[in-house]
């Protein structure tokens, strides 16, 4: 084991788009665990949306970023040096302290993980937040019933994509996505979506009159913005909509000029709830269960895009925002 590491620091707050600019290198001390902690070193980290949020100085459900400190994310690693009960050197753990090469974590901060259950990246994506995420957002939040049409903005991110699969698992009459690029719809129908578009092509409205013209009964929001405005236009009476995320304003400096139609959710009765996956752990075990035995059949696919190295990771986060990956962005340490 070497006496430094490497870490991404915030080096300052972006204002609009972020860049390179904002992040750091930095070589720091390797530290050593005391009594009830264990030393990790990362081998796979995890780049999100929401991460944009948490670089802002600003009072939101998570704490802001700390500049000129490391950032934080989901993470796994191999426990190198333990002083913890239950860990040893070798096991593999999931934790949050992501964006460095090792990490000091106290007992209660990381879980072990079998790597011989499932491949180890599936515990960041499909069986980990990310699937959880998808899985009660749509079955919970949004209470999606057998017969509805579902529509998924950022249909084919790591989220999206596993929110229209389950949909059809569970028996939606229709599943429609909206994705960046023409390759991203391919592979939609691919994943078996009933119809997606190209925002890019035209008025996600009309795009989405045309995949759904009986109307949405459920609208999973990844996007917020003109698509929100166009489900809103969509829904039927008593429409749902789980609202995970809106990154079409995460690095905005103006205010949104859409929805501008929200008095038809009074006509409409319509229900637009926000929801974060860490209310929803009861779910917890149901959602295991289930999409364990979906992978195990093949009724799940996933796809990832990787990243290698750590000093790439801001590279990865930027892609990520961009809208470059297929599936779950991941960096590779």
């Amino acid at each position: 084991m070497t006496d430094t590491g490497r870490e991404i620091h915030l080096a300052s707050r972006p204002e609009g788009w972020p860049s390179a600019e904002n992040f750091r290198l930095v070589e720091a001390p390797v530290p050593t665990p005391g009594p009830g902690q264990v030393l990790v070193r990362n081998t796979l980290m995890s780049v999100d949306p929401y991460m944009r949020g948490r670089m802002n100085d600003a009072k939101s459900y998570v704490p802001p970023f700390r500049l000129d400190a490391p950032l934080e994310g989901g993470a796994l690693g191999e426990v190198v040096a333990s002083e913890a009960d239950g860990f040893a050197p070798g096991d593999t753990v999931l934790h949050g302290l992501g964006w460095r090469e090792y990490a000091l974590l106290d007992a209660g901060a990381g879980r072990k993980v079998d790597p011989t259950i499932a491949p180890v990246n599936t515990y960041l994506s499909v069986l980990g937040l990310t699937g959880q995420t998808a899985y009660a957002g749509l079955l919970e939040v949004a209470a999606m019933r057998p017969g509805d049409t579902v529509f998924v903005s950022a249909a084919a991110g790591a989220v999206g994509s596993l929110v229209g699969q389950i949909a059809k698992l569970k028996g939606a009459a229709r599943v429609i996505g909206s994705a960046g690029s023409p390759a991203k719809v391919k592979r939609l129908g691919e994943l078996g979506f009933d119809a997606a578009f190209d925002y890019h092509d035209g008025p996600v409205r009309e795009s989405l009159r045309a995949a759904a013209p009986d109307g949405i009964d459920v609208y999973f929001d990844n996007v917020g913005g003109d698509h929100l405005e166009a489900a809103i236009s969509a829904f039927n009476v008593h429409g749902r909509a789980a609202i995970c995320g809106m990154i079409a304003q995460y690095n905005s400096a103006e205010p949104p000029a859409a929805p501008r139609n929200l008095a038809q959710v009074v006509g409409k009765r319509l229900t637009l709830r926000g929801f974060l996956v860490n209310d929803h752990n009861d779910l917890r075990d149901r959602f295991v269960a289930d999409m364990s035995g979906w992978l195990r059949d093949g009724a799940i696919r996933y796809d990832e895009t990787v990243v290698d190295g750590i000093e790439r990771a801001p590279e990865a986060f930027l892609g990520l925002l961009r809208g470059e990956n297929l599936g779950k962005m991941l960096v590779r340490l």
